[in-house]
């Protein structure tokens, strides 16, 4: 995980802004990517996930629990 000290923005988040924001690290989070479990977007070549889609994720794991 990185250390950012300012808040994770609303919207789309980077890979390493959304390890941040799931508390896991960025290779798991390209494994989740990779496995088609989370959804992302390229934005001038850059991999974004959407915040509602980390949610979804999130509220999906916890059903599974």
């Amino acid at each position: 995980m990185t250390k950012h000290s300012f808040p994770i923005p609303s919207g789309a988040l980077t890979v390493p802004e959304a390890a941040d924001y799931l508390r896991i690290s960025v290779a798991t989070v390209w494994r989740l990517l990779r496995n088609k479990m989370l959804a992302r977007a390229r934005i001038g070549g850059r991999v974004v996930i959407r915040r509602v889609d980390l949610d979804a994720f999130l509220a999906r794991a916890v059903e599974a629990a």
